[in-house]
């Protein structure tokens, strides 16, 4: 079973490896979290910022104005 955070989206086998972890989280906006939410660890996942708030996310499917991180 895989495990999805509830705060930056990042997934994980073990839901040990997450801080809010959810096995049926459906895929929604990330948008409103702060970068300290995410999970310790799994920053470098990172790979999309959102320009309205500045958001993090591992997909571009999670925010609403999404841009890759450089």
């Amino acid at each position: 079973m895989s495990y999805t955070c509830q705060n930056c989206g990042v997934t994980a086998e073990e839901s040990s490896k997450l801080c809010n972890p959810a096995s049926d989280m459906e895929s929604g906006n990330l948008c409103g979290v702060p970068a300290d939410k995410v999970c310790g660890g799994n920053m470098e996942q990172m790979k999309y910022a959102c320009d309205a708030c500045g958001s993090v996310s591992a997909t571009s499917d999670n925010l609403c104005s999404p841009s890759a991180i450089k």
